[in-house]
């Protein structure tokens, strides 16, 4: 099993004392000459001959952040590896990539951190940048991507037809769970039965009766459970009955009340309330476009997911 890197890469702990890591120092300078010359991440992380730790391949995140570590600068705990603008000219570039690649709308931000795969359950990605042709579709390989082309916008969409629908018909909130539940299991019963037959015992052993009934106490407690359910459905009450309908996205409200978006390959979209109730918003298909399917209409209906 590989080990965690308890020390950033580029140094090690000599006679307890933190220094530099000749072979791994080059590996640093390395990764930010490349860097500015041009080299993706990925071409880097593949190009690295010193290894990063034991059993662990490289990947362009682990070049990323040792661009990003600031501890390569210098502190009183590590010594410096790389120039103050050599450091300066490859975050500038980076972040200058990120901007041109791949920066989404803090929005946005917060509707691919909920927005996943109904399929498989792996995390939607989102394609294209801030360009006209974004796209979202499933970040496992396995998977099959969509036939379809889910926008921005598609997705905005249907989280505004589940709000707007709730607001409407509070009544799609309704979660049948109770606060708390106890369901006995057979070890549970048998205990029991076991401590009855302790206490019709012509000669009754007191201190066993008494740490069998408190390991039965203990026995019954593990079997309850508590939902929030209630409470949070009172929550989700408290923040959009009565509220305008939404004419565009309320990103609070978002976070508030969304805990989960499940996209289908089916032109379906799901949106999961923090209560656990899953709202379906159906689309129709539509293959009349010439740029291949979309997905046309809105209608809500829901299912308690627990």
């Amino acid at each position: 099993m590989a080990k965690n890197r308890k020390i950033p890469f580029g140094y090690m702990m000599q006679n307890g004392t933190i220094t530099t890591n000749p072979k791994e120092v080059l590996a640093v300078v390395t990764i930010f000459r490349s860097y500015l010359n041009g080299d993706s991440l990925t071409t880097i992380s593949q190009s690295m001959e010193v290894p990063y730790n034991e059993g662990v391949a490289w990947n362009k995140n682990m070049v990323k952040r040792i661009i990003e570590n600031e501890n390569y600068l210098g502190t009183d705990k590590y010594p410096q590896l790389i120039d103050e603008d050599t450091f300066r000219r490859a975050n500038a570039t980076r972040v200058a990539k990120a901007t041109s690649l791949s920066v989404i709308t803090d929005d946005l931000q917060e509707i691919r951190n909920r927005t996943f795969c109904k399929e498989c359950g792996y995390r939607m990605f989102r394609k294209g940048g801030n360009t006209r042709s974004e796209k979202w579709d499933c970040c496992r390989k396995e998977c099959y991507p969509l036939d379809y082309r889910l926008t921005d916008q598609m997705l905005i969409g249907a989280i505004l037809n589940v709000l707007n629908s709730v607001i409407a018909n509070p009544s799609l909130l309704e979660s049948s769970t109770e606060s708390s539940a106890y369901t006995p299991s057979g070890e549970v019963i048998r205990q029991q039965n076991e401590i009855r037959h302790m206490m019709d015992a012509a000669q009754l052993d007191y201190d066993r009766t008494k740490s069998e009934i408190l390991r039965l106490a203990q026995m019954q407690y593990d079997c309850c459970t508590y939902s929030e359910k209630p409470q949070q459905t009172e929550l989700l009450r408290s923040l959009l009955v009565g509220h305008e309908q939404l004419n565009s996205l309320d990103i609070g409200l978002l976070k508030s009340c969304v805990s989960r978006i499940w996209v289908s390959h089916f032109c379906t979209i799901e949106i999961e309330l923090i209560n656990g109730t899953i709202i379906h918003n159906i689309t129709e298909r539509s293959t009349s476009h010439g740029n291949g399917n979309e997905c046309n209409g809105n209608s809500c209906e829901t299912t308690d997911s627990k």
